[in-house]
């Protein structure tokens, strides 16, 4: 069984993914595989930051933040920033 999701716990997996991404971006070239990375890095964040919004958003109306739901990379890429 996997731990509960708290905003907690996904506040500090954005912190993880952020530190991964500025040392990625920071490095002197990026291989094939380092570019490959980066992306699903940089995917990963949208999907927490959805994620960190639908729990807050849920909790606001009186309904359960635990409801929300990690959404695809198609749907969450597609969000104008």
């Amino acid at each position: 069984m996997t731990e509960p999701t708290t905003d907690q716990s996904v506040l500090n997996r954005i912190q993880e993914l952020v530190s991964h991404e500025h040392a990625l971006q920071h490095k002197e070239a990026l291989s094939e595989e380092d570019r490959a990375r980066l992306r699903h890095v940089q995917v990963e964040l949208d999907q927490c930051w959805d994620l960190l919004r639908q729990r807050r958003a849920l909790r606001t109306v009186g309904q359960d933040p635990d409801r929300a739901q990690v959404r695809p990379a198609e749907i969450v890429e597609k969000y104008e920033q």
